[in-house]
């Protein structure tokens, strides 16, 4: 059967540093990203039920990067409109053999299921709250390159994390990768969980290597918990005058609220690394393609969903 990324956990720390490895030798390629045909012959299915520019654009060209070829499902035009399934739709897909679907969905677990009725890999790009597993192994790959060795390093996660993806895939593989992870935010934001937490950054500011600010995800919450984004924005900006002269990097998943999650000025300094984790995540993304696609079978099992 094909392999699966639906969370960093399906691949072991030893596969993660592959991963990182191979990105990176993209990378190195007089400093550009290396176009190769390891992905010929193959295509890629993108299906997004929310919206994106970063993944899925970064999917799509790491795709085209590597040779392969991209079809693109539109939501809005699919036969999902029409009342079919999310799982009919998986499996005639799945029947016209691509190499590998990435989804994006707004209920957390659907790529977990739908895994379970194809014989191609499923890639998760984002499902829920729930996990958004290439996003972590391109922070971790934006990580190792600006502290190396990450044991014992400290890193702050920053905003809206009861509601990220984003925090709980790297929770789990920063966690893995020996990085302290501390939470910061209002206690509505905050999980219940074992990691240190305290509700302002200048609590811990001092202590950290990193920091990685959130987007306020409003659309995952059930009442308005700020009167306004302003008066978030008062307690949990990102700013230069909070940032002072310490030599530590800034991280952010996108898209990013300007002024509200990191202010206009401390976008435009240098230890903020937001645009170097777009170019990252392409490189990751095909580092993910290349390894799931290539250390895959397509062997349908018997009893398999509607064969």
């Amino acid at each position: 059967m094909a392999r699966h990324l639906l969370e960093t956990k399906d691949f072991s720390k030893e596969e993660v540093v592959a991963v990182l490895d191979l990105a990176q030798s993209y990378l190195d390629s007089k400093n550009t990203l290396t176009s190769k045909n390891t992905l010929a012959g193959h295509i890629i299915i993108t299906i997004f039920f929310e919206n994106s520019t970063r993944t899925l654009s970064s999917f799509e060209i790491a795709t085209k990067r590597l040779g392969g070829s991209v079809v693109r499902l539109d939501v809005s035009r699919s036969s999902t409109t029409k009342g079919e399934t999310l799982f009919d739709t998986a499996t005639n897909l799945n029947a016209m053999q691509p190499s590998a679907i990435v989804l994006r969905h707004r209920n957390s677990g659907v790529p977990n299921i739908l895994s379970k009725y194809v014989t191609c890999s499923i890639i998760n790009g984002g499902d829920g709250a729930h996990a958004h597993p290439t996003q972590a192994l391109l922070d971790l790959l934006t990580l190792r390159k600006h502290l190396g060795n990450l044991e014992g390093k400290k890193i702050a996660i920053v905003g809206d994390i009861r509601n990220s993806r984003v925090a709980n895939s790297n929770i789990e593989l920063l966690g893995r990768f020996g990085m302290e992870v501390i939470l910061v935010g209002p206690p509505h934001f905050i999980p219940k969980t074992k990691l240190r937490h305290c509700l302002f950054l200048k609590e811990v500011i001092d202590s950290v290597d990193a920091v990685m600010s959130l987007r306020t995800q409003t659309e995952r919450h059930d009442y308005p918990i700020y009167s306004s984004l302003k008066d978030y924005a008062s307690d949990y900006c990102i700013t230069k005058e909070l940032f002072g002269e310490r030599n530590i990097i800034l991280l952010h998943p996108g898209p990013v609220h300007r002024n509200i999650d990191i202010s206009d000025s401390m976008l435009k300094d240098p230890r903020c690394k937001v645009l170097e984790q777009v170019t990252h995540g392409v490189a990751i993304r095909m580092a993910v393609l290349e390894t799931l696609i290539h250390h895959s079978h397509t062997k349908i099992p018997k009893n398999f969903p509607y064969f």
